[in-house]
């Protein structure tokens, strides 16, 4: 298919001196500075030094990470945030640009930045045209720089090159019929080194210029990027360590004049209990934590994102320094707003403050309540729409309505992806069961799904095409399962089978992280995290049997965990592999068809003992 570009766009992605590269591959990694003290965490304003009376120069970020396609309203329990309904493009365009307004307003130049994961693991709305109608909503939006995050890789290298530069899908062409130009805004990628030149595959860093100041922005994703996203599509690429690559291009920045930075990093933590205030940073923990602990003290923004979790933090830095770092959850369902100032003479920061703002799409009752429709669902406020995201999300939404309107099965009440204290879903029950029947015909015996593919609930009362309540979209299995993973089953043996449970716990077989899988019916196991690894799980069963370590068994699971996704590298192990048709949302589609109407799933398949 041709590719059809703006004239002129690939020279201004290609702008970078050359004597900054020089510099980059001349430059050694700088490593991570030792631990800071634990930090005394409280909502995020920071004063750098004596800047009274100072020249200073103002400016603001508006940033929001996660995205994730989200152009329609989030729906079921993640349509509000702490009670407020919030999240759609359109809203979110509004809730932005007037943020912009009131910020230019105080004349501050503002500067509309992402944390990754502005596409991947998208509605239908937007990954049935791959993910181009969510770059023409962030143009609209006004986007300017963003780092990758992880699921910018979820098609690959070349296609995330494609979303920044413009073209046609070399598969599917322009599909809407009109030639995608590709991102107006600029990914940055400053950990993700290509293995052929060892460069960054996209451009690692961005100036502007804030009142005669130049500030730097940093952007990167995760180191273990690789251990999350379909391995097929990255071979020709590399992931570096976040602090080494912060520090290598804040030393780069420095040659250049620059003193100010923000890093804009897809890593972040979390807090945890009870309250949890959209600019709260209560007993926060993660592993940006780290990264910031290791940072040079030009850092004086960090940019967060990947855990969904929404907060408001200042951090210390490697010299003991405050750092802000904030996050803006996901969907689109906050804003975060820094102002900050610039001393004009030192060209460092001077004050930094920061607050996350909801970006409603409801409307308010006098009693501070908001107003729901008969079926529970919010009613939206067509006051806070703005028209141009609205005309550009329209376009789309009617395109995909046959497809993403069909109804395909139904369920008994909501089923949702919330898991027990076994880490069992109800809703992981029904898709492994729905991946074991669509692979019982090439002698499937048990299914796994991984926790983090199942992206959204079943919600009996959503009704996006006014389906009954009850009823299931093609839609609403799409965004359940929005990857277009493939289904394969392969053969491996009892032990093999033990070993890759085993890999669900942190330290056995490389694993750094506890991800519990999801098993289907008559599959049964316990667990025990007290236990040293590789001794944690036990009593393994298929219908009552125990399984036997020298007997083979036929296992399905979808071919990111088969690639040795999500670290189970055990699952590479098996043999005699082979490949059902279609998708993995193909299989939930035809259970939720074939088994109508279908209840939640048990979630008592696991025991886990401690």
């Amino acid at each position: 298919m041709p590719i059809t570009s703006r004239p002129g766009r690939l020279l201004r992605y290609l702008a970078a001196p050359v004597l900054t590269l020089g510099v980059i591959v001349a430059l050694p990694g700088a490593g991570a500075s030792p631990a800071a003290a634990a930090p005394a965490l409280a909502p995020v304003s920071v004063a750098f030094g004596n800047s009274h009376g100072a020249n200073l120069a103002e400016g603001n970020l508006l940033a929001f990470n996660d995205f994730h396609g989200s152009i329609d309203p989030p729906t079921g329990s993640g349509a509000a945030v702490n009670g407020v309904p919030a999240g759609g493009s359109e809203y979110l365009t509004t809730a932005v640009k007037k943020l912009r307004a009131e910020a230019e307003g105080e004349h501050r130049l503002s500067t509309t930045v992402g944390a990754g994961d502005m596409v991947g693991a998208s509605p239908l709305v937007s990954a049935a045209f791959h993910d181009e109608p969510t770059i023409e909503l962030l143009n609209v939006l006004g986007m300017e720089i963003t780092s990758v995050g992880n699921h910018e890789f979820d098609e690959g290298t070349d296609e995330l090159q494609r979303l920044q530069y413009g073209g046609c899908h070399p598969v599917d062409g322009c599909q809407d019929g009109d030639p995608f130009y590709g991102a107006d805004f600029t990914y940055l990628a400053a950990n993700v080194v290509t293995k052929r030149l060892n460069l960054p595959l996209l451009l690692p860093f961005n100036i502007r210029i804030v009142g005669g100041v130049p500030v730097g922005f940093v952007g990167m994703t995760l180191e273990g990027t690789p251990g999350i996203v379909n391995p097929a599509g990255i071979t020709s690429v590399t992931f570096k360590d976040e602090i080494e690559t912060a520090n290598k291009y804040a030393t780069l920045l420095r040659l250049l004049g620059v003193k100010s930075m923000v890093l804009l990093l897809h890593e972040g933590g979390a807090q945890s209990g009870t309250p949890q205030p959209v600019d709260g940073c209560n007993n926060f923990s993660g592993p940006v934590v780290d990264i910031v602990k290791g940072l040079r003290p030009e850092y004086g923004i960090v940019v967060s994102g990947h855990t969904h979790r929404f907060y408001s933090c200042k951090l210390p830095n490697s010299a003991g320094n405050d750092v802000v770092v904030t996050s803006a959850g996901t969907n689109g369902q906050i804003v975060t707003d820094i102002d900050y100032s610039l001393d004009k003479k030192t060209g460092r920061f001077a004050e930094i403050t920061a607050r996350n703002v909801i970006a409603e799409n409801g409307i308010r009752n006098a009693d501070g309540t908001y107003q729901t429709n008969p079926d529970g669902t919010f009613v939206r406020n067509p006051a806070l729409v703005d028209p141009a995201a609205k005309r550009l999300a329209d376009k789309y939404r009617t395109a995909v309505a046959p497809i993403s309107n069909r109804i395909v099965g139904s369920i008994t009440g909501d089923i949702t992806r919330d898991t027990a204290a076994n880490q069992e879903s109800p809703l992981g029950d029904v898709i492994a069961d729905a991946q074991l029947g669509w692979t019982q015909a090439d002698g499937a015996q048990i299914a796994f799904m991984n926790p983090g593919g199942i992206r959204a609930s079943l919600t009996f009362a959503n009704s996006p095409g006014g389906e009954a309540p009850g009823q299931v979209t093609y839609g609403e299995a799409f965004t359940v399962q929005p990857f277009n993973n493939l289904v394969v089953t392969q053969t491996v043996t009892g032990a093999q089978l033990k070993n890759v449970l085993e890999q669900q716990f942190p330290g056995f077989g490389g694993q750094t992280t506890q991800r519990v899988l999801q098993v289907s019916a008559g599959f049964t196991y316990t667990y025990d995290t007290r236990l040293p690894a590789g001794s944690r799980v036990s009593d393994l069963a298929l219908n009552g049997t125990p399984i036997d370590p020298a007997a083979t068994y036929r296992l399905t699971t979808n071919d990111f965990l088969a690639n040795g996704g999500d670290g189970f590298t055990n699952l590479t192990a098996g043999t005699n592999r082979t490949t059902a048709p279609g998708f993995d949302v193909d299989a939930l589609v035809g259970y939720l068809g074939a088994n109508a109407p279908v209840a939640p799933g048990p979630a008592n398949r696991i025991t886990r003992l401690g």
